[in-house]
């Protein structure tokens, strides 16, 4: 049997608790034996130059679960044409891991621009999503799609970007963010100016 990994994608800008506890959830209420964060060096719905530097928001990453032994970090994208499709970054991951199979973790609001997504019907046939709850989502016509696990992981309303500008205006997040990754971004001055 091949160990059953959850792929949680993401640019990780920076990552947050409301990411930690998703991927713990996952790890505690679902079938998945890993969670691996795949940092996005560039998301296509996203504008590059509001981007840290890829190798610094893996490393955020890494700082973020630290030595647990379930939870992996995945710089794969990073060598890959860009901008990062999932289609063809799991294409990849199959041809180099074929030890594992892998399986999506995303919030009910990508489950419904997932018919968007470039090959989604060959996505979906190859792989399960797993799926966690979105306030004012309900995850679209695929919501009740039998590779769709809509799981019941809390409801959690951080966003990196709202992090982001509230460190610009000099507001305290430390408890939004894994300690180690406030230590550094607090001594890297980042998302300063």
């Amino acid at each position: 049997m091949k160990k059953k990994v959850g792929l949680y994608f993401g640019t990780f800008n920076p990552i947050h608790v409301g990411h930690c506890i998703i991927a713990q959830y996952m790890l505690e209420f679902t079938d998945l034996e890993e969670v691996w964060f795949v940092v996005t060096p560039h998301n296509p719905h996203k504008k590059k130059s509001s981007l840290l530097d890829d190798r610094q928001r893996l490393h955020m990453v890494n700082l973020a679960i630290g030595d647990h032994y379930k939870l992996r970090v995945s710089d794969v994208e990073f060598g890959l044409p860009q901008p990062s499709y999932t289609a063809n970054t799991l294409v990849h991951l199959e041809e180099n891991h074929p030890e594992f199979s892998f399986h999506l973790i995303m919030g009910e609001d990508n489950l419904e621009s997932f018919p968007r997504w470039r090959n989604y019907e060959t996505i979906l046939e190859q792989h399960e999503l797993y799926v966690y709850p979105r306030i004012a989502s309900d995850g679209g016509k695929l919501a009740n799609h039998p590779k769709v696990h809509i799981t019941k992981s809390p409801i959690i309303e951080i966003a990196s970007t709202e992090i982001r500008d509230a460190i610009k205006e000099g507001k305290d997040v430390s408890y939004m963010l894994p300690p180690a990754v406030w230590n550094y971004i607090d001594q890297e001055l980042f998302y300063r100016d």
